[in-house]
């Protein structure tokens, strides 16, 4: 639920594509990202497509986790089960923190539409560099879902009774 009591607070969110086969011309994904992003009034810090290679994964993840204009970074591709689907083993390798939660409740949302075949996702979340990343497959179906059954209000400090935002300061305590 969305409190609109409350101001909306931006965010600079990433986008990075990740695939072997991927470019400006036929990322749907992420081209959907960047205009839903940008839609919900969230700003677009960086947008990029990549190999699905593990060091080109981790270190692009890396890099764009230290940017200050930086909150999240969202990645679509990479999170199936075959030999060239890196991503999430890339992105946790790095994470000090999963978000067991985030796959669970996008596997069970996709269930409701693509019935057992959700299990073939390991879609995921982390913390890398106290930034917030979220795996998400390469099908803009599946981004779409993602995003406006989840990240859309979870991404939004208006959503009560609470969100992913709201935590931010508290991210660094120890």
């Amino acid at each position: 639920m969305i409190n609109e009591s409350i101001a909306f607070k931006q965010i600079g969110i990433a986008v990075v594509t990740i695939s072997d086969t991927r470019n400006g011309e036929n990322d749907k994904s992420g081209t959907y990202l960047k205009k839903s992003i940008i839609n919900k009034e969230h700003k677009v810090t960086k947008y990029e497509i990549i190999k699905d290679d593990v060091r080109l994964i981790q270190n692009t993840i890396q890099k764009i986790s230290q940017d200050l204009h930086v909150d999240v970074i969202i990645t679509t591709g990479g999170t199936g089960l075959t030999g060239r689907d890196n991503t999430v083993d890339a992105v946790k390798d790095i994470s000090e923190i999963e978000i067991p939660g985030f796959g669970e409740l996008f596997r069970y949302l996709s269930y409701k539409k693509i019935g057992t075949s959700t299990i073939q996702s390991r879609s995921s979340a982390f913390l890398v560099n106290k930034k917030y990343v979220f795996c998400l497959p390469g099908s803009a179906s599946a981004v779409k879902d993602a995003w406006e059954q989840i990240l859309y209000y979870q991404l939004d400090i208006r959503h009560k009774p609470c969100n992913f935002i709201e935590l931010i300061p508290r991210l660094n305590e120890s």
